[in-house]
């Protein structure tokens, strides 16, 4: 019989495919998730062994489904891309994640956090970003050499990412951020603006050449 992704038999440890909390508490959190999770699938569409998520639970350790995290996203080198219901770390050749993305909410608590740092910083992750949209603030910190502890990033204007080779630049409003090639991360909306634009741009040009007699079709 096929069991379904959190669902074990009564002899059998449970780990649940959900922790019953919400993705985002509002919309601007929300959007920021989609966002740096979207792009980043789209950086890394052609390469198979990187795989991204969102709010998807991580278990580190087996045989301990309340040691769990779910990073609103992450990023793991190293591993498939594919449907997952969980991430068990033991059963993905013990890679941890190596990069997580948080976006910080109003309901946010300081324990809450101190506790997904802890989780981060004791299981591996080698940078953890964390944004607060309402204060437009970011925080960083990188792994240190000796691979025991997340230490502080000082200074995150202008920072490039080690693992994800991404470019982070604060402005007085907001947080950009640049793939390796210079193109900024956008939203679904701002792709679809574009794609429009450079279908415009297309049929002008199209329009022109006929105008001169060109036949671009040769």
């Amino acid at each position: 019989m096929v069991k379904s992704p959190g669902i074990n038999t009564p002899s059998s440890i449970i780990y649940p495919d959900s922790d019953g909390q919400p993705m985002a508490d509002n919309t601007l959190q929300f959007s920021w998730i989609v966002v740096i999770k979207e792009n980043l699938e789209l950086q890394f569409a052609e390469v198979e062994d990187v795989f991204i998520a969102g709010d998807l639970l991580w278990y580190a350790v087996e045989g301990t489904p309340k040691l769990r995290q779910a990073p609103d996203t992450m990023v793991v080198f190293g591993r498939p891309k594919g449907y997952r219901g969980f991430y068990q770390q033991w059963s993905e050749n013990n890679i941890a994640h190596q990069v997580v993305f948080e976006i910080l909410s109003t309901g946010n608590r300081f324990t809450q956090m101190l506790n997904k740092f802890k989780f981060y910083e004791n299981y591996g992750v080698e940078e953890y970003y964390l944004y607060d949209p309402y204060q437009n603030d970011l925080q960083g910190w990188l792994r240190n050499q000796d691979r025991a502890e997340l230490e502080a990033i000082e200074t995150l204007n202008g920072w490039v990412s080690p693992r994800l080779q991404i470019k982070f630049e604060l402005t007085e409003e907001n947080l950009l951020i640049f793939r390796p090639d210079g193109e900024r991360f956008h939203s679904f909306v701002e792709l679809g603006q574009l794609k429009e634009q450079e279908k415009q741009r297309f049929k002008a040009l199209e329009a022109f050449l006929r105008e001169k007699g060109i036949n671009y079709d040769q």
